[in-house]
């Protein structure tokens, strides 16, 4: 029997998922384990522009159940500091998303498409970082309120596509001390980051009928 497939498509944090102990892709391995195959196709560095680029029926072969669109953060770059070269303007982005988010919809109608918001991002953390190492400004070259408006284009193409979303930016803001508790530099997702994005993903798709209770389970 072939299990059925959830796709995890976005950047760096969709990428990592699978890497960090605790990381929200492989909680999802593990919550869906004998029932489906969770697959990563997250590309570190990517911004929507780029996801464009590879969407297609080779790195999507199989109808998925699900998929996660997870893109914004590098989207949301600032233009003019030193991550500049990852910037997407907002309308650019609101498209780009929405062509992603069609994508899928129009090769499988039934497929749950999860569109989440970026997260919110800790300005002294960004500085302390420094990850290019040309960053002689002393500012940082993402800003929490940059990607709040970036947050709202990726809500506005949910509802305007009828998809479910998860607002990180504002989940994550709600837990204490969420600078240090939910992100590792600022942008990335520390272990209560991870945490809080597998419950809320895992809540998305029970609401749609999507959990290890509702699928077959394979072996004896």
């Amino acid at each position: 029997m072939m299990r059925p497939k959830i796709y995890l498509f976005g950047d760096s944090i969709t990428e990592m998922s699978f890497q960090q102990d605790g990381g929200w892709g492989a909680s999802l391995v593990n919550h869906f384990r004998r029932t489906a195959d969770v697959v990563l196709r997250g590309y570190s560095g990517y911004n929507t522009r780029r996801a464009l680029g590879i969407l297609n029926m080779e790195a999507f072969p199989v109808e998925p159940l699900a998929v996660t669109v997870f893109f914004g953060a590098n989207d949301a770059a600032l233009p003019d500091r030193s991550s500049s070269f990852s910037h997407v303007p907002i309308e650019e982005y609101e498209q780009n998303l929405r062509s992603i988010a069609s994508f899928f919809k129009k090769q499988w109608p039934k497929v749950i498409v999860i569109l989440l918001s970026p997260p919110p991002n800790s300005e002294a953390a960004r500085i302390l970082r420094n990850p290019y190492g040309n960053n002689t400004s002393g500012l940082p070259e993402r800003t929490n309120g940059a990607a709040g408006a970036y947050v709202q284009a990726c809500l506005r193409v949910a509802t305007e596509l009828g998809v479910p979303s998860v607002d990180l930016w504002t989940k994550v803001q709600q837990v204490p001390d969420w600078e240090t508790a939910c992100l590792s530099d600022g942008l990335h997702l520390a272990r209560a980051g991870n945490a809080l994005l597998f419950a809320e993903v895992v809540e998305v798709l029970k609401k749609h009928g999507c959990g290890p209770e509702t699928l077959s389970s394979d072996g004896f």
